[in-house]
């Protein structure tokens, strides 16, 4: 198995992606807008990957916050809300807000695992300051790390309850950045005082099973490389500082924060201590170069996937229309 999370180019497999994805076994695919049509077809398509797999346990991800980051939507899906709305309730009524994050994210979990999609990369908790870019903006809960941290822990416990893995990101925070990392490297300044703001969800929600990182450079933990990269913020901070113990992912390869080769950014993020590394263009040639170069997993992150994927336990209500209208009365009692 390689420590790849891979894209995919359309609605179906192709024959060359069929090919290739057979004879490198990714450790587990991502869905975009670009891979989904109607829910017969989305259930095919995850179908076909695990077959191809030849795991019932394939880590099969997706983008589905709410608000604008959402790869689902109508006709076929509801729209979620955006994750400050919850922040906003938990300023009114603390324990209303909590359960109706943990109603959103089971009803989110619920409509994923029918369509056997098996993991969220939810919740966001990161903490945004005056002055940050807009990246993250609504898609973070507050700007009070206690409030990131109970609504973050919520959403984790509904999408548990719902069958569906979630991944907290992006450590150790991207709030304080000031640049899209999508589109350069964002350069944090602030000093480890300040900085202690940004890993506390991260290490309230320290037994997440899933992680993914911030393509950031923090000055105060390492001057010389983002956190990605960077085996001093991955040993130091992640594991040791927050504490973080599970599947660590590095964000997207294809992202302009990360300089070099695709194979060059792949070594980097491993040898930083990341287990896993995301590519979602779904472009077959950089997919192709990926799977050529990429070593075999370790041991250790064999061992951490596993441990993720069993993390799910589905129980109770699975009626997605009640679990949003029992969300939806939650947040008008509130207003």
């Amino acid at each position: 198995m390689t420590p790849l999370l891979l894209g995919l180019s359309g609605l179906t497999i192709t024959t060359d992606e069929r090919a290739l994805f057979k004879a490198a076994d990714p450790a587990g695919y991502i869905l975009f807008a670009r891979n989904i049509d109607t829910p017969e077809q989305v259930r095919a398509l995850t179908a076909d990957l695990r077959a191809l797999s030849g795991r019932d346990d394939l880590p099969i991800l997706i983008d589905q916050e709410g608000g604008r980051v959402a790869r689902l939507g109508p006709p076929h899906w509801p729209l979620f809300p955006p994750a400050r709305r919850f922040g906003e309730v938990f300023g009114i009524a603390p324990v209303t807000a909590i359960e109706a994050a943990r109603l959103n994210a089971k009803a989110i979990a619920v409509t994923l695992a029918d369509l056997g999609i098996s993991v969220d990369c939810l919740p966001v908790l990161d903490v945004p300051v005056p002055g940050a870019h807009d990246i993250i903006g609504d898609r973070a809960y507050a700007l009070e790390p206690g409030t990131v941290a109970s609504l973050g822990d919520a959403t984790l416990r509904g999408l548990r309850a719902g069958g569906v893995v979630g991944v907290v990101k992006h450590i150790p925070g991207h709030g304080r950045a000031a640049a899209d990392s999508h589109l350069e490297l964002p350069v944090v300044t602030a000093g480890i005082a300040a900085l202690e703001a940004d890993f506390a969800p991260f290490r309230a929600l320290a037994s997440a099973p899933m992680a993914m990182t911030a393509h950031v450079l923090y000055e105060a933990l390492d001057p010389d490389a983002c956190a990605s990269q960077s085996k001093i913020v991955v040993e130091q901070t992640i594991r040791g500082t927050i504490g973080f113990d599970g599947l660590l992912m590095a964000d997207d390869l294809g992202m302009s924060a990360l300089g070099g080769t695709l194979p060059q950014r792949l070594a980097g993020v491993l040898a930083a201590g990341c287990d896993l590394a995301l590519h979602c263009s779904g472009d077959f040639a950089e997919n192709a170069l990926l799977c050529e170069t990429a070593p075999p997993m370790t041991a250790e992150a064999l061992d951490r996937l596993a441990r993720a994927m069993a993390w799910a336990q589905a129980e109770g209500e699975t009626d997605v229309a009640t679990l949003v209208a029992r969300r939806d009365a939650l947040l008008v009692s509130a207003a």
